[in-house]
């Protein structure tokens, strides 16, 4: 049997999901014959056959996660080796319990618990850090294992991470272990705006204008060289919130296009994300983000760095406020601003006159 295995999809994705297969176990196909529709972190895409064939045998159903180089579709033919599957299924969990044995507990990670009681929570499928441990030290017992797994069964079953919420979670993950992340906010007074200002629009032009005061916060910063790339073009990657989980997809040039097409490419880019319509070309390269999350609730946020970028900047919602000018009491309008950064490689000093930028250009009344 000849083993086509899940080929690399780009973006140093390392799995995708299954989502549905077009041929069954017998089915003659052609060279580029749609075989089988994934969903990785980035699209939805269509798998072709790699040549003509008869399907031997799918490895994995819908919903399940193949992982890169794991047997997808054997052929038939010539015998090939057959890797093993990486294939993940849903692992059941029995009640069966297993007794705490005196043998000398293992920490892993912070983790006390002997082999016994590890092997135990193994079986009832519960990750030990979501453990209260009542042993002496620490110590995790057979019985908080059962309390906890009684818990996990009255809230009823885990919702596996799937696409872009499973690509979400590695993303935060990897953004907290690896970047410094340092936050500052402050407020742009924006009365003197003219009515029908389009709050997106010059979110986008105020935060050209921090780049061109500070250009090192439109940057990529490469940890293991301990380097970075300043970027002369600005590659905006514009948070977006959906059911499916949040995309960034990317506007490209952004300080080179007219306020015209701008605004005609951030509709269509906006209305193509809710739509998951977005070529996986635009959801890469960003060279900074902008979060407008205050459409939805939120004064002020430590939005999160991504690597390879060092800066994102959020505002949060409009609001009335009584300030003082001139000494005197006045309502003004008033926009939250957030910037987290990259403190490996950015200054507070940079991140300060990039947020200063930022809200002089948004001072203005047009």
């Amino acid at each position: 049997m000849k083993i086509f295995k899940l080929p690399d999809l780009g973006e140093g994705l390392q799995e995708a999901e299954i989502v549905q297969w077009h041929v069954a176990v017998g089915d003659e196909v052609g060279a580029d014959q749609p075989m089988v529709s994934v969903e990785t972190a980035k699209a939805l895409v269509d798998i072709p056959a790699p040549y003509a064939g008869k399907v031997a045998k799918l490895f994995g159903k819908p919903g399940d996660i193949a992982h890169l180089g794991a047997p997808l579709i054997g052929f038939e033919g010539e015998d090939g080796e057959q890797a093993s599957t990486s294939v993940v299924g849903r692992v059941e969990a029995t009640g069966q319990v297993i007794a705490e044995q005196q043998i000398a507990p293992v920490a892993s990670a912070g983790i006390k618990a002997t082999p016994a009681v590890r092997a135990l929570a193994r079986k009832l499928n519960v990750d030990l850090a979501m453990v209260t441990p009542t042993g002496s030290d620490g110590l995790i017992t057979a019985g908080d294992v059962n309390r906890a797994a009684r818990i996990l069964a009255e809230v009823g079953p885990q919702e596996v991470l799937r696409g872009t919420r499973r690509f979400m979670a590695q993303s935060m993950t990897l953004a907290h272990a690896e970047v410094a992340c340092a936050t500052i906010m402050d407020d742009a007074d924006i009365e003197a705006w003219q009515s029908g200002a389009r709050i997106l629009l010059r979110l986008i032009r105020a935060l050209i204008a921090g780049a061109r005061a500070e250009p090192g916060l439109n940057a990529w910063y490469d940890s293991k060289t301990v380097g970075r790339h300043i970027i002369k073009k600005i590659d905006l990657g514009l948070a977006v919130d959906s059911p499916d989980g949040l995309f960034v997809p990317v506007l490209r040039n952004v300080d080179t296009r007219p306020p015209e097409e701008l605004e005609q490419a951030l509709g269509r880019l906006i209305a193509d994300t809710q739509a998951r319509r977005v070529p996986p070309e635009d959801l890469r390269g960003n060279t900074i983000t902008l979060s407008n999350y205050g459409t939805i609730a939120g004064r002020y946020a430590s939005p999160v760095v991504v690597p390879p970028t060092v800066a994102i900047l959020g505002a949060g919602r409009l609001r009335d406020e009584v300030v003082a000018r001139n000494r005197q009491p006045v309502v003004r309008r008033i926009l939250p601003l957030s910037l987290t950064f990259d403190h490996r490689c950015v200054t507070g000093g940079e991140a300060g006159r990039f947020l200063a930028a930022v809200i002089a250009d948004l001072e203005l009344a047009h």
